[in-house]
This record gives structure tokens, C-alpha cells and sequence, in this order.
């Protein structure tokens, strides 16, 4: 099968190989050029089938809660956790499997680091920076709840080896060299008593046009004046970028003041929430995203599968008419999706399936009223 439109079952995540590989190689050859660290954050891509090959090109793995650790330890050597805060009956079992801890505030420091009996402590750092204009997405808004401030962190505390920096989302190598400005100017007083830092996710380093070359040089500048700081990135987006669609299936068509919808067997709502948190209008193959008041003869508004009113994700021209039991493929569908998907209404969650490199299609996964009744009591 080299033709998505060809997968038995919708609606079904599919992931890409080729795409896949081709950004761990990115990944790879970023780390033998600058000497960092790279994580796979389970919070951007949490599908465990990949595990193995991405613990081939990285040692570790980003954890932002208990269960996020539990997978993580099953895979990589090194386990990173930062919560903004840590129930303490999860924190007794987080803390053995972790190689290192952050903590966003003091006080949860001070808490839990009787129990770090092998794990190197860090403390989340808010840089008073952000490129994300997505107030959602900003960890850096004013009042945000995120990381400590400059003012409030006058020294290290005794144990604390490592700083842990989060700002950026799908930015590029320019964000993250203004950043390293602004943490050298806000905290850089603590920077001689640090061992390793942590600049968080958000490096979109595998998407098409990033200035690696900036990337490189930003990052050798910084560990030329810091030669005893490990520098580590965790980005989740980078490995599944364009890796992989949502393929989805037209159930109907309907028409209302004049606006064709095609109703779906997917939902925006549960199975790709970002479009409507962010928000932003995916693209799907072989069809253009309509401009405001743009036309054409097969204009259609993609209706997704709930009863949410505003489970719609934009309008598209075409280039034929659409009809019912018609394939539409979203792109670009990998990150932040399967690790946000829910079953509102009861709908089912998409299979997992990956588009191996011989066209041959592998189901890794299937849902049944079993995932559903079971979330319920």
C-alpha cells in the first residue's frame, strides 16, 4: 500500500517512516556537531512503538508526570521529570526512576529533596521570555505560574546542580539565542554553581528552512563560556514533524446558508484539539486553506464528529467535488495529538498505524468500547 488514502479503517494516525527517520537522523547529526543533549519529551509524542529507534539516536526521555516516568524508564537509560507540582505519593515513585529532577518552585525543592537519593536536582527558571504569542502557549506571560523568577532565586540552594528553562514552541534557532541571552543576563550570577541546564522543548530543529548553523553556533558559543554546563534540549514536536497524517473519511455532506460541510468520522475537538486550542487550520492533501472570502467551486468547512457546535476546522478549495466515503488526510499529523486525543461524545479514538518504508502497513493500534467504558465508572 503506498496510497493513504488506501488505509483499511478510519479514522487512523499514520505514521510516516521515512519522515520519521529522516528526523532522527536531524536530531543526530545536531548532537555530534554541538555536543548537547537530546531528550524526547513524551508530552509532544508518546507513541512507544518508536521508542527503540529514538533510543537509538538519544539516551533520554522528558517526564512530566508519573505515568509519563513509568513509560519512560521502560525505554531510556535517562529520565528527566518536571512537574509544575508533584503529588507526593506519585513523587515517592517518580524520584527512583529519574536520573534528574526539576522543580518549579522553592518550596517544592525543599519538600521533596530528602528523597533524591541519586537523581540531580534542578529548578525551573522563568526567563521573562517568549516568542509565543498564544497566551495558552506562553509560559512567560505575566503571572505565569511557571518557573522562578530572577529576583526570587539570589543563590543556588545547596543540592540544586542544574537549571531548567521552558519558552519556546515550534520557535526557531533565533528564539532560542535570544534566550540563552536572556537567562546569561537574568540568572547568569548562578551560572559558575550549575553542572547542567535544561532549555526545554519548543526547538522545532526538523522543520524545513531552521537555521541549524545558527543553532550550532548558539550552542558552542554558550558551552565555550560555560565549558562545565551540559546543555540538553528536549523538543517532542522535532521527531514526529510532518512524520505523519490523520486520515479521515467524508460520512455525509450537508449545506446551511450556503456553506457545503463535509461531516467526518474524526473530530477536531477529540483527536486533534490543538487546531481549536491554538488555534490553527490544518492542512489536508491535495486541498488549498481558503483566504477570507476566497472562492471557488468546491469549497468545503471540514465538520468534525461530536455535537460540539464548533467542532469545524476551516474552509478548503479543491479540486473536484467531494463525496461521501471520500478519504480526506490532514497533515502533519503526528505531535500533539494521540497524547491529547479524548472520547467526548464516546467517539472512538483513531487507530495507530504506521507507513513503513516498503509501503506496507502495520496497525499498531485499535480502540474498543472496552477504552471507553473503562475510563468510566
Amino acid at each position: 500500500m503506498t496510497d493513504l488514502r488506501e488505509v483499511p479503517r478510519t479514522p487512523a494516525f499514520v505514521l510516516e517512516m521515512d519522515a520519521f527517520r529522516k528526523n532522527l537522523g536531524t536530531i543526530a547529526g545536531i548532537q555530534m556537531s554541538s555536543g548537547c543533549s537530546f531528550l524526547m519529551a513524551l508530552k509532544g509524542f508518546a507513541m512507544h512503538r518508536m521508542f527503540p529507534d529514538v533510543a537509538e539516536v538519544v539516551r533520554g526521555a522528558a517526564a512530566s508526570s508519573l505515568y509519563e516516568a513509568l513509560l519512560a524508564a521502560e525505554y531510556f537509560s535517562e529520565v528527566h521529570a518536571y512537574a509544575p507540582a508533584y503529588k507526593p505519593e506519585d513523587f515517592s515513585r517518580i524520584a527512583p526512576l529519574c536520573t534528574h529532577v526539576s522543580f518549579n518552585s522553592l518550596h517544592e525543592y525543599e519538600v521533596h529533596r530528602h528523597q533524591l537519593t541519586h537523581a540531580a536536582a534542578g529548578l525551573r527558571i522563568n526567563p521573562r521570555y517568549s516568542p509565543v504569542e498564544t497566551d495558552l502557549y506562553n509560559p512567560c506571560v505575566p503571572g505565569s505560574r511557571l518557573g522562578i523568577e530572577s529576583e526570587d532565586l539570589p543563590h543556588l540552594p545547596e543540592g540544586i546542580t542544574g537549571l531548567h528553562s521552558h519558552n519556546l514552541c515550534e520557535s526557531g534557532a533565533d528564539a532560542l539565542k535570544i534566550t540563552i541571552s536572556k537567562i546569561e543576563t537574568r540568572f547568569g550570577r548562578l551560572l559558575d554553581g550549575v553542572s547542567w541546564i535544561n532549555l526545554g522543548g519548543g526547538h522545532l530543529v526538523t522543520r524545513k528552512g531552521y537555521d541549524i548553523p545558527m543553532l550550532l553556533d548558539t550552542l558552542r558559543g554558550f558551552q565555550t563560556r560555560h565549558p562545565h554546563i551540559q546543555v540538553i534540549l528536549e523538543p517532542g514536536a522535532a521527531f514526529a514533524w510532518e512524520a505523519g497524517v490523520l486520515v479521515a473519511q467524508v460520512i455525509d455532506i450537508t449545506a446551511s446558508s450556503g456553506v457545503p460541510t463535509a461531516m467526518l468520522d474524526t473530530s477536531f475537538a477529540a483527536h486533534m484539539p490543538d487546531c481549536l486550542e491554538m488555534p490553527y487550520t490544518p492542512r489536508i492533501r491535495g486541498a488549498k486553506i481558503a483566504d477570507t472570502g476566497e472562492t471557488g467551486p468546491h469549497r468545503y468547512r471540514m465538520g468534525g464528529a461530536t455535537c460540539l457546535a464548533g467542532d469545524v476546522a476551516g474552509d478548503y478549495l479543491f479540486s473536484h467535488p467531494l463525496k461521501r466515503g471520500d478519504r480526506i488526510i490532514f497533515e502533519d499529523m503526528m505531535h500533539y495529538t494521540m497524547v491529547k486525543t479524548n472520547m467526548f461524545n464516546g467517539i472512538s479514538l483513531p487507530d495507530i498505524g504506521i507507513l513503513h518504508t516498503d509501503g506496507s502497513y502495520e496497525l499498531v493500534k485499535t480502540f474498543t468500547y472496552e477504552d471507553y467504558r473503562g475510563r468510566l465508572s
